[in-house]
């Protein structure tokens, strides 16, 4: 009798792009392999989905993989995540389970160029123009200009580093502002050390730059968002939870604030019915800061290395960026 092969199962793959960006092909004699291109949100349907599976591959934090799905699939042995880290992974529970979790190198260039897509199409209003060429009009608003205005960025990273940069390039003033930035950090990035409650007054294009923490959840919030300016606009790559939705939904709704620009949120796929889907002063992306041809091929390569590693017995990246045996 032949021996039954591992099953393997690749996760929220909207754009089917796995095969396309990795030669799967030699896991066939050893692997069968199932491509989602649905994401499950009910704990019950996704446990029944992946039951059958030995190995998960797993595009960032798009499924949650905590202790009470975990417990539900007792034939799981590995997990492959994309990217170094991965919080939607209870990693102490996989480890209590003896399931290798492990992940990959990331680039960190898409992100910061969404940033500045969405910062001038919201400056230039070219969403409402675009609109406005097809329908046989000419010139529907006025824009903003970026020279000389103000660039606050809450978070100055990996990321908040690359924004800046470009923002000096375009002339803007810099300030910026996180739990734990110096003054001397600051003005390497170009930027201007603030106050929490100056870089919300000071703000005409606000960018949040932070990593997703229990410290920052909802660190966005209405008396935040009420110091902004009237005309200024806030810039969403890092995550949904840094904001308390529902506050910037009714500022924005009041034309408190001119506009935001948002690819990360908090519930994701968006809910057919969100309202960032319907505002007009919102230019929402469905998470695609890091969904680039060079970041694909690096995800899924390095994944299906990951999967061969452990199919034989060699070191795999586990998800703290070092190189463990399996």
């Amino acid at each position: 009798m032949q021996p039954l092969r591992l099953r393997l199962a690749v996760l929220d793959d909207y754009q089917r792009a796995a095969e396309r960006f990795a030669d799967w092909s030699v896991l066939d004699a050893r692997v069968e392999r199932v491509v989602f291109d649905t994401h499950l949100d009910d704990p019950g349907a996704l446990a029944a989905r992946l039951e059958p599976f030995d190995m998960l591959c797993v595009m960032r934090e798009r499924t949650r993989i905590d202790a009470a799905l975990l417990a539900r699939l007792p034939r799981l042995r590995l997990i492959v995540t994309t990217g170094p880290r991965n919080a939607a992974i209870d990693l102490d529970a996989a480890r209590a389970r003896g399931i290798v979790v492990c992940g990959t190198d990331a680039i960190h260039s898409g992100t910061p160029e969404l940033t500045w897509a969405l910062i001038l199409a919201l400056a230039r209003r070219l969403p409402a123009e675009r609109d406005s060429v097809r329908a046989g009009r000419w010139q529907a608003s006025v824009g903003t200009d970026l020279h000389g205005s103000t660039l606050g960025i809450l978070g100055l990273g990996r990321v908040g580093t690359r924004v800046a940069a470009v923002g000096q390039a375009f002339g803007m003033k810099l300030i910026a502002w996180s739990p734990n930035l110096t003054d001397d950090r600051a003005r390497a990035a170009g930027a201007r050390l603030v106050s929490r409650e100056a870089l919300f007054i000071e703000s005409d294009f606000l960018v949040l730059s932070l990593q997703l923490r229990a410290a920052t959840r909802g660190l966005v919030g209405r008396e935040q968002i009420a110091r902004m300016k009237p005309g200024a606009f806030l810039i969403n790559t890092s995550r949904g939870e840094l904001v308390d939705d529902q506050a910037l939904i009714e500022a924005l709704e009041a034309r408190r604030i001119a506009g935001a620009g948002i690819d990360t949120f908090a519930i994701e796929p968006l809910p057919a019915d969100h309202p960032y889907r319907r505002l007009d002063n919102v230019l929402a992306t469905p998470h695609i800061g890091y969904v680039t041809d060079a970041t694909y091929r690096l995800f899924f390569s390095q994944t299906l290395e990951n999967v061969l590693a452990w199919l034989d017995g060699r070191p795999v990246r586990l998800v703290n960026e070092q190189v463990f045996g399996a």
